[in-house]
């Protein structure tokens, strides 16, 4: 398996080259770029520049790219959740705006995946947001295809998005080109990982690598929950598409980022 990285372990932080350094020195053979203005500035050509100008010095592969979560009505300022399945359509609107700014950085840097929420956090069902969703992403697939991104839609802790609802809505959309990033600590706190892989496995085309207790998103290291890696890993080698094994972590105080990310990677014995 592939061994990938998220950048959302410096999310706090202006992502800079120093970042992806450390993330390389880890093991990481492929980064997925965190879509927050205040972390990753990709409205910024500045920004955007800078961080080419490493992958392009650099052998590590431009995975992934996650959607934007949030409007930012000023750079630095943290605004109302980016949401395609908004019933309002002003917010839906805005938030494809958002999202097609992150996906235009493959003008400049090519990458496969955008990784995409259907709603936000404990969102609750209902047919109309359904739809919004069908429409938004229908959108989304058009604006992104010519620059050779696909969408990967995202298992979240929400009604919209359990493994059986994604498989719902691509069969239901014929989005044949529509995959699934597999989050495994969202599979957790959600039902079982065992269950939702299975139902999402012939859909899966990344990872989400995290831990938890079972209860709260907490993003831990690999180890520091109760999820079972060594079955975890074992499933994620079985799916026909063969996903990356990337680390979507937070970063606590006083952590060695390379030293994590190498025994986590050598836990998984990618």
């Amino acid at each position: 398996m592939l061994r990938a990285m998220s950048t959302h372990v410096y999310v706090k932080e202006r992502l800079h080259p120093g970042h992806l350094d450390r993330m390389a020195q880890g093991g990481a053979e492929a980064i997925e770029l965190f879509g927050a203005r205040g972390h990753f500035d990709y409205s910024s050509r500045q920004h955007v520049q800078e961080i080419v100008g490493w992958f392009k010095s650099n052998s590590i592969v431009f995975h992934s790219m996650h959607s934007p979560m949030y409007l930012f009505p000023e750079v630095g300022q943290q605004g109302p959740a980016a949401n395609i399945c908004d019933l309002d359509k002003k917010g839906r609107i805005a938030a494809m705006d958002e999202i097609k700014r992150a996906i235009e950085v493959a003008e400049q840097l090519p990458f496969r995946f955008l990784v995409q929420h259907l709603g936000v956090s404990g969102e609750s069902f209902s047919g109309h947001k359904f739809d919004n969703a069908m429409t938004s992403v229908e959108h989304l697939r058009a604006f992104a295809k010519p620059l050779g991104v696909r969408i990967l839609l995202e298992n979240i802790p929400n009604e919209l998005s359990t493994a059986e609802k994604l498989v719902e809505f691509i069969q239901t959309t014929h989005f044949d080109d529509v995959g699934v990033c597999f989050d495994l600590g969202h599979a957790h706190i959600m039902a079982r990982v065992d269950s939702e892989f299975e139902t999402l496995k012939p859909h899966i085309r990344s990872t989400h690598v995290h831990d938890n207790g079972g209860q709260k998103d907490d993003h831990l290291w690999p180890g520091e929950g109760t999820i079972d890696w060594k079955s975890a890993i074992e499933m994620l080698q079985s799916a026909p598409h063969m996903p990356p094994c990337l680390l979507e972590v937070k970063n606590g105080e006083q952590v060695a980022v390379p030293e994590k990310t190498a025994e986590a990677f050598k836990k998984f014995g990618v």
